[in-house]
């Protein structure tokens, strides 16, 4: 009896048609095919089927939505094909290539440049993006390496420059000071003289006599009221629209050479080596003294939200107080010369920065809130006087023995944005104009220079205030 073979054999598997110009390869672009037909497209040796169903782990993606067209990786037609301009070939193409695909770069053999890395190879000459730049239409290309940004241009000349008679060469002394209503006061000999920086106008505040003379001069954030330390230690306030005298307050033996307001508060600093905080609403000469340098006071600032005064002396000390306590909170003893120069960063909060004098020579920047010193720049001159920018992240110092110059600083790199020079003495002397462009530095040459160093402030000051914040350079040439 014959028996029908047909109905137990199994169906024969469908055939995959393959063209003949696609035998033995496979596009990148082909669509996801079985493990059994990739397995015949890539003439495989043949395995027996399994019982069920299996899922090898190799993954052949589809590549139609890649975008690696982008950067020419995909082979492309010849470029004398009509259909397909030719593929750019640029070095970062190349490079990009030989990361992705090693084994069909032509340049297999050489060394691995670890493209995407964590961490700068110091070791390496250049990055290897030296020479790839961006070119108009948004793409990579080759070219010309994309220039830095080049640094900011500071003037090296004043821009105007007033005499001075009778500005004395004294280290100890502050004789100069910008109001925020854009008057400059200034102490010669015995005598102080308001100079309008909108209006160029001279005007004469005081005399205060042959047996007197001016030894330090402090505006009040308003700018309305003149602070006067006097040789006789006394500190007297006068009302700068009337020209006329409000207070006089005694308490020092000798010379108030410092001034620093807060608020109501006026703290002074004298040669007999205390701090006298005076309250202008009450009576009394002063409601509280600080006793805590040995030598002569010279430095004296209070911090921007009134909180710490940190005060300097011939004694080479920095000390820091506050408001609740007859004792300093903080004692800062790494400068070895006297500390004159002080400066409370208006960009971070407990950051104040001293210079120290002619055996010191240099910028200590501090962290009240723990007392650490945070960096120490010797500078190489004698420094005289800090001030901060509170437009960038800069500040500025002025300096005596032995080159007289004015350096602009970037903090925290501290990196000199500029040098200046052209005082002939000591650069004893600093203020800042009311929109922090503009310093000027005075010396025992005589002379006030104004010089134009910082930037403008990006956002712009409201309206109301423009007439009262306002400094044009026009003014004062």
């Amino acid at each position: 009896m014959a028996t029908d073979t047909s109905a137990s054999t199994k169906p024969a598997a469908p055939r995959l048609n393959v063209p003949a110009a696609m035998a033995g390869s496979l596009r990148l672009d082909a669509s996801p095919v079985s493990s059994r037909s990739a397995s015949r497209l890539l003439d495989l040796p043949k395995t027996p089927s399994p019982s069920k169903v299996t899922y090898s782990d190799r993954f052949i993606p589809c590549r139609s939505s890649s975008r690696l067209h982008n950067f020419a990786l995909l082979d492309r037609p010849s470029p004398n094909s009509k259909n397909s301009p030719a593929a750019p070939d640029t070095p970062y193409t190349r490079l990009l290539r030989a990361e992705l695909f090693p084994d069909s770069s032509p340049n297999a053999d050489s060394p691995n440049t670890n493209l995407f890395r964590y961490k700068t190879d110091h070791s390496a000459p250049s990055s290897p993006f030296a020479n790839a730049h961006k070119n108009d239409c948004g793409g990579v290309g080759s070219g010309a390496s994309t220039p830095k940004k080049a640094p900011r241009k500071v003037p090296k000349t004043p821009h105007k420059v007033l005499d001075a008679p009778s500005l004395q060469d004294d280290f100890y002394l502050n004789l100069v000071d910008w109001s925020s209503q854009n008057m400059l006061a200034v102490g010669l000999g015995t005598c102080v003289y308001l100079w309008s920086a909108s209006s160029s106008k001279v005007t004469k505040l005081c005399d205060l006599g042959p047996r007197d003379s001016v030894c330090a001069v402090h505006w009040t954030r308003e700018g309305s009221y003149l602070a006067i330390g006097t040789s006789l230690g006394d500190v007297q306030i006068w009302d700068s629209s009337r020209c006329k005298r409000i207070r006089n307050m005694g308490g020092h033996q000798t010379r108030a050479g410092v001034l620093a307001w807060n608020s109501t508060i006026l703290s002074s600093g004298g040669r007999d080596k205390n701090i006298l905080q005076h309250d202008i609403r009450v009576s009394s000469d002063y409601i509280s003294k600080f006793s805590g340098h040995r030598s002569e006071v010279c430095g004296l600032k209070w911090s921007h939200d009134d909180r710490e005064l940190a005060s300097g002396g011939n004694d080479n000390q920095l000390l820091v107080w506050n408001q609740r306590s007859q004792q300093p909170v903080l004692r800062l003893t790494k400068h070895t010369a006297a500390v004159k120069a002080i400066a409370w960063s208006p960009h971070q909060h407990s950051l104040v920065a001293s210079g120290g004098g002619t055996a010191d020579r240099c910028i200590r920047f501090w962290n009240t809130a723990n007392g650490n010193m945070l960096n120490s720049i010797d500078t190489g001159s004698q420094v005289c006087n800090l001030a901060w920018c509170k437009n960038v992240n800069e500040l500025v110092s002025t300096h005596g023995y032995s080159q007289n110059q004015i350096m602009v600083w970037k903090y925290p790199s501290m990196s000199k944005v500029a040098t200046l020079t052209g005082h002939t003495l000591r650069v004893l002397y600093l203020a800042t104009s009311p929109d922090g462009q503009t310093i000027v530095t005075g010396a025992g040459d005589e002379t006030l220079r104004f010089w134009n160093i910082f930037p403008s402030m990006k956002t712009q000051a409201p309206a109301r205030d423009a007439g009262l914040f306002s400094f044009s350079r026009s003014h004062i040439r």
